[in-house]
């Protein structure tokens, strides 16, 4: 959703937003759970969350696989997701980097993880792109992002402020996955209440901020405006109409990597 962030740090208004819902996207823990499950890293495997926002994914890969370690990467590291892992033991296998994911490289990795951040690449197929450089021949990869349910409405556009061709539908995304060399073994397609308690929670906390934790004024008009901005987009024309797949992937292209 669109909305605009001034006096608070950008970083701080989604650190705010997401206290409820860690995994910044609509997806329920335990299907987050289940498709990490999906993955198959052999012990001693490096896992990479590019774009990993609060770390969920990342932290709940390596709680499911114990012989692993990862690296998140942000733009906006939020200080939680290091408190997060050390809450649970997790330290000592994860590193945090507050770099751009679209330019940081450090070689390749077992399993490649990103999760509804295509923008910070370009599109969908930019960022098929960006996992396909970071990942070992034959490795797999989880990715998730957002996608029209349907042929969007003028309002769905307009509250999103994006183009037709900002989103692919499901086919168009499977289509991209599969010229990318990738085969997808397992997706899930975000339902309606998922996407309604990842919104509710998001517009949510930064209202139950602003109410009770404000240190000024202007921070608690800031984090309502973005609340209701959020909120309002998602009501009056995104519902319904935005959706979001994820997927599990394997390489199947080793022979045709660049």
């Amino acid at each position: 959703m669109a909305c605009s962030v001034a006096e608070m740090e950008r970083s701080e208004i989604f650190d705010i937003a997401h206290l409820r819902h860690p995994i910044g996207a609509p997806v329920a823990p335990e299907r987050l759970r289940e498709l990490v499950g999906w993955l198959s890293p052999s012990d001693g495997a490096r896992a990479v969350d590019l774009g990993c926002g609060e770390g969920e994914w990342l932290q709940e890969l390596l709680l499911a696989h114990p012989g692993i370690t990862g690296v998140g990467i942000d733009h906006m590291l939020p200080a939680s997701a290091a408190r997060r892992a050390e809450e649970r033991k997790l330290s000592d296998r994860v590193r945090w980097i507050e770099t751009d994911a679209a330019t940081w490289d450090d070689g390749v990795f077992d399993v490649v993880v990103c999760i509804g951040a295509s923008h910070a690449f370009g599109r969908l197929e930019d960022m098929l792109a960006a996992v396909r450089r970071r990942l070992r021949p034959g490795g797999q990869a989880l990715i998730g992002d957002s996608i029209w349910e349907g042929a969007p409405s003028a309002s769905a556009l307009a509250a999103l402020e994006v183009s037709v061709d900002a989103y692919p539908d499901l086919v168009g995304f499977v289509r991209a996955v599969r010229e990318h060399g990738f085969e997808p073994s397992y997706g899930h397609v975000s339902t309606l209440a998922e996407w309604d308690d990842y919104q509710f929670s998001w517009t949510g906390s930064l209202v139950d901020w602003a109410v009770r934790e404000a240190p000024t004024t202007e921070d608690r008009d800031q984090a309502l405006a973005a609340a209701r901005g959020n909120r309002d987009a998602w009501l009056s024309g995104a519902r319904r109409e935005l959706g979001f797949a994820t997927f599990v992937l394997h390489d199947i292209a080793v022979s045709t990597r660049d």
